[in-house]
């Protein structure tokens, strides 16, 4: 049902609240509010969302350290992988374009993670993810991302994938032939930048040709698993020195 205009009103408060009175119903705005499990904040800079899932994720890290020198490696491992990991696995798509501040405060759970696994202290977080063979959640994000413009790609995704991550014209669908993905326009992080869809054309660009061209979803899956974004220039992969600024 569509609301009247001529019944709808604005109403600010002196506190920057707005209220929106449609038909004699007040709509208030809200800083933050969630959504389907994840919480959408006014700036969309998902802080308050990041805030709880690293606190939900070091609660579980604690009950497990707790319990962690009763149990061999195997248990370990298992326990980490289905209550830690599993609070990241939850809609990433969603709030994977956060700060950096953010990608900071995630990655320390996730050494301290591997520091519990391996009972290792001393070694850096590169290095346990080089011991683990694993990856860090931004890049398991960034697998996420890449498996759902395949799907994209192919055709075979939602209408609103298809119509956020648009294909250029079929011409001639050559694996070798870079940026399938239009590109749109943006010049900083406030307007675009840091956006999945400014990000499609450079993370399907980034992946080697060998994983592109795998004949099912199923086989691409379990390739882009093994994938390391290393040229990602997004700002979490790029060095970033205090005063100086980004660096690559």
């Amino acid at each position: 049902m569509k609301a009247n205009p001529d019944k709808c009103h604005f109403l600010c408060s002196s506190n920057t609240e707005v209220t929106l009175n449609v038909e004699n119903e007040n709509i208030k705005s809200t800083n933050c509010k969630k959504l389907l499990g994840v919480k959408i904040d006014s700036k969309l800079n998902f802080n308050s969302h990041i805030q709880d899932l690293c606190r939900k994720a070091g609660q579980k890290l604690n009950a497990i350290s707790r319990i962690s020198p009763y149990m061999d490696f195997a248990k370990r491992r298992l326990l980490v992988n289905a209550f830690f990991f599993s609070q990241f696995n939850y809609c990433p798509l969603v709030w994977m374009c956060h700060n950096r501040t953010n990608n900071n405060k995630i990655n320390r759970l996730h050494e301290r993670c591997l520091r519990l696994i391996y009972n290792d202290k001393k070694s850096s977080f590169k290095d346990l993810l080089d011991k683990d063979k694993s990856f860090s959640i931004h890049h398991r994000n960034l697998q996420t991302f890449a498996t759902e413009l395949l799907k994209v790609f192919k055709g075979v995704n939602t209408d609103i994938f298809s119509e956020t991550f648009p294909v250029k014209p079929k011409l001639c669908y050559n694996m070798k032939n870079r940026s399938h993905f239009a590109t749109r326009r943006a010049k900083t992080v406030n307007f675009g930048i840091e956006s999945l869809q400014y990000k499609a054309s450079k993370v399907w660009d980034n992946i080697p040709l060998h994983i592109k061209q795998k004949d099912s979803l199923n086989e691409f899956k379990k390739a882009i698993k093994t994938w390391k974004p290393d040229f990602c220039t997004c700002r979490f992969c790029k060095v970033f020195l205090k005063v100086v600024g980004y660096i690559n």
